[in-house]
């Protein structure tokens, strides 16, 4: 009787795999860009839409809403900051955002890398409160936080919204950190400690600098939040000494109802800084999404 031959699969050679035909490959790639080009539009379209909008005359918007300015000037500008008063709430916005920003990235750089490096009790539990706070509304604390407020005497204070903006940044700047932090050698610490350098000296000078693509990652986020934040700010604030720009630009709405041209104009100023962030640490945002990529 002949014995039965084993059967040993063939391993698969190069090329074997079917290809698209080219046609096909050309369709889906002009799909792709034609997805990419709609999402390109549907993001900076409406900015650049209120950016020419903001050139024109009343009579010009009347007529043509998509059409280009006849004429470039600034006076739509002046305008804006004649009929209200948005230096000083753009003053405001600029203190209160930045002291936030400063606060946040503080904090969470360095609890960050203890959660990151170090096992201790409770660690579980505290990521996991953490975690939880992500999932909290702010509809759910707006009651007591405003009771609290007004006990302390912290409503209508820059230093009010303040602790309420690094607070709502914590959380997630603390996520985006601790991965960050895993991304960076072990052995480059344990090197500075045995070339004789304390905690403190290997926190500062050798994981800050390798971290500040992570960094500057959570101070473009925080700027952005905070800068566009508008439901506290409107509950916490009563007055002028407080108020940011959103909550200026929607109480003075209607100073703007027969000038359409200073209204775009308002609405320019209020988003340039987040826009002029976002060209300043692109570079560093991106290393640190480059860097988690590689690390997974």
């Amino acid at each position: 009787m002949a014995k039965k031959e084993k059967y040993i699969p063939m391993p698969m050679q190069l090329g074997s795999v079917k290809k698209q035909p080219v046609g096909v490959r050309v369709v889906c790639g002009i799909l792709k860009y034609l997805f990419l080009a709609l999402i390109v539009v549907i993001s900076i379209g409406p900015i650049i839409w209120a950016g020419l909008s903001s050139f024109k005359t009343y009579a010009e918007i009347n007529t043509s809403a998509i059409a280009l300015p006849k004429s470039f000037n600034f006076k739509n500008y002046v305008d804006a900051f004649k009929y209200a008063p948005i230096q000083e709430y753009f003053l405001n916005s600029i203190i209160i955002v930045l002291v936030s920003v400063a606060v946040t990235v503080c904090f969470v750089a360095m609890c960050a890398y203890v959660v990151a490096r170090y096992n201790f009790k409770l660690k579980t539990i505290l990521v996991l409160l953490i975690s939880a706070s992500l999932m909290l509304p702010a509809q759910a604390i707006s009651q007591p936080l405003f009771a609290i407020f007004k006990t302390l005497g912290l409503y209508d204070t820059k230093f009010g919204l303040i602790i309420v903006y690094a607070a709502m940044g914590i959380p997630m700047s603390f996520f985006v950190m601790v991965s960050y932090y895993k991304t960076i050698p072990v052995a480059l610490e344990e090197s500075a400690y045995i070339d004789g350098a304390t905690f403190i000296q290997s926190f500062t000078k050798v994981v800050l600098p390798l971290a500040k693509p992570g960094l500057a990652t959570i101070a473009m986020l925080q700027f952005i939040n905070t800068w566009n934040e508008f439901y506290f700010a409107l509950m916490l604030t009563s007055g002028d000494t407080a108020r940011t720009v959103p909550i200026a630009l929607n109480y003075y709405l209607g100073t703007f109802a027969n000038n359409y041209s200073a209204l775009f104009a308002a609405v320019i100023i209020t988003v340039l800084p987040t826009i002029i962030i976002f060209i300043i640490l692109q570079k560093q945002v991106m290393e640190s999404m480059t860097a988690g990529a590689v690390k997974g």
